[in-house]
Order: C-alpha cells, then structure tokens, then sequence
C-alpha cells in the first residue's frame, strides 16, 4: 500500500514493487492518498505489460520469439517493441557496439559471477564465446515491422535498456493521469519530473562505490533521468583485482578500471543504455562520446576513487 498522510497539503507517496526482477519504487506528489494510489497502481500496471512484452522468462514473450527463430525466419513484433529495438540499434552506432542488445548472446559458462571464480578465461575462449555479439547481424524490415537474427544460438535481450524505457512509459501513463511531480526509480534507474511538495528539485544521490548505502555527492534535478552502472554490486576478485561483471563484446573478458558510471539525461531509456557503454569504452573515450552529445552528462568514478564528470556537470559533496 501507498504510504498514508493527512490528505489534501501536497505531499510525497510511494509504493515498492518488485518488477522486471528489480526493486522498482514509484513516487508522486498528491493532496490525496485514494488518488496517489491509483496513479502509482497505473504505474505499476504499465512496467508490467512491459516486462510480458521484452521477458526472456517467458515462452511466448516478443523478445523470445525471436530468439527461437534465429538464423531461421524474421519474426513480425509489435510496433512497440520494433521501436525500441530501432532506438538500441542507433545507440550501438553511436557507441561502436559497446552497446549491444545481442549482448544475450554470451555463452552462460563464460561468465556465472559465482565466487569460487579463480581465473579469467583465456583471449581465444572467450572471443570464441562472444562472436554472436554483432547488432549489425539484427535485421529489422520497418515496412513488414520484423526482427531478423542472422546467425543461429543468436539472442537478443533488453537488460541494458528495458529499466529505463519502462520507468519512462510509466512516468508518461502517471502524468496523462494528472500527476505534475513524481519519480520512477527503476532500481537506481530513475527518471523525475515536477518538484518536491516543498517545491525544490528532486535531489539524486551518486553512490559510494566502496559503501553501497553511503553518498558520495548530490545532483538536484527535475525532468530528468538519472542511471547508474558500478561493479560494486556483482564482481569477482582474482589476484586481489577486481572484474566487472560487465562485460566487453568485442573481447569478452570483464571490464576493469571504473567502478561506477552515473549517466544524466533527459530520458531514463538512453540514460539506462548509456552507461554500459561508458563503462566498457573506458574514461577517456567514454566522457569523449559524452561530450559530443547533446544533453547528455556523466560522472565516473575510476578504481582509485578518481571522480571524472563530463563538461557541463556540477556535482556537490
């Protein structure tokens, strides 16, 4: 349930739940809790269809479909979901395939992140494991709205996208419903709009990578989202360094160098896509590509606790 309060001053109600196997918490601004209530369950109801629409947990779902007919058969999709496959295949582009939705193609056995991990696996093996990481093998045909997977054992997956679109879909059916402030955090994927019942900007936190419940600096932003890469959460230690589970599609070996990527945009879909990418291109390139694009920020923090923030950023300790 929503959390109650006196009814008709503004203020802020949330609801957590658990969706697309992450902890998604929906907040509004509202004089009344009957009414925050059935905003935020509208919501809710939204990341839902959408998680039936990209799943790879379910059989039927668009996402496995055409994963089943890969190498075979182009499989007709919603337009929905053509779209957004369009939208990643554009950000592969502009990140020379650092972002990748074929990135599901990776070999299980590579990479399972469980501890007893000792050794990476050797440069052969792993390329081996990642030569059917190619977005330029997804063939889409807008005129028959298909997705084509050239090479069989060939998969496609929203992980790196599908948070963010779907707190972006879920802030535009709460706002169609009257809701002027609020924010969707999609697991530390999160998009705003509005302001606080005091009506200051929403304030974001940038997490230690070293304390995952400590604060290392503070944005204040509205209308814009806000997503977070770090390899503070899933890692493996060999010899004392430590490995991402992020890992690089051209190599197939984990990334190292950055704990943390913090990517601001406008959107909480490209903010999402982003900061893979940057994680995987690394600092220099990374904050190069930001800063050729328009509206887009970043703040990296490298293995030695070294902040680096793209151009326009201001962050505050």
């Amino acid at each position: 349930m929503v959390t109650h309060a006196k009814t008709h001053t503004r203020q802020l109600f949330k609801q957590q739940a658990k969706l697309m196997g992450n902890q998604f918490e929906l907040s509004v601004v509202a004089g009344n809790a009957h009414w925050a209530d059935s905003v935020i369950q509208a919501g809710i109801n939204e990341i839902r269809r959408i998680e039936q629409l990209l799943t790879t947990f379910r059989d039927d779902s668009e996402t496995n479909l055409i994963n089943k007919c890969a190498g075979i058969v182009p499989v007709k999709v919603s337009r929905e979901t053509f779209d957004l496959i369009e939208r990643a295949q554009r950000i592969s582009g502009v990140t020379q395939g650092a972002f990748d939705l074929s990135y599901g193609s990776v070999d299980k056995r590579l990479w399972n992140f469980d501890t007893t991990a000792t050794t990476l696996p050797d440069k052969q093996t792993a390329l081996k494991m990642v030569r059917l990481i190619n977005y330029r093998n997804i063939v889409l045909n807008k005129e028959y709205c298909t997705v084509f997977l050239k090479e069989k054992g060939m998969r496609i997956g929203f992980g790196g996208i599908g948070k963010g679109y779907a707190a972006e879909k879920a802030k535009e059916v709460m706002k169609k419903m009257g809701a002027t402030s609020g924010v969707v955090n999609a697991s530390g994927d999160l998009t705003t709009w509005g302001y606080q019942p005091n009506g200051k900007p929403w304030t974001i936190g940038i997490v230690n990578p070293n304390a995952a419940n400590t604060v290392l600096s503070y944005m204040t932003v509205t209308d814009m989202a806000v997503a977070t890469s770090g390899n503070y959460e899933k890692y493996i230690m060999i010899d004392g360094k430590k490995y991402s589970h992020t890992i690089n599609p051209k190599t197939g070996l984990p990334v190292t160098g950055i704990k943390s990527v913090t990517i601001i945009a406008p959107n909480a879909e490209i903010a999402d896509a982003m900061a893979t990418p940057v994680t995987i291109m690394g600092i220099e390139a990374g904050l190069f590509m930001i800063n050729q694009m328009k509206d887009i920020e970043a703040v990296l923090i490298d293995d030695n606790d070294r902040i680096y923030t793209s151009k326009n950023i201001h962050i505050t300790k």
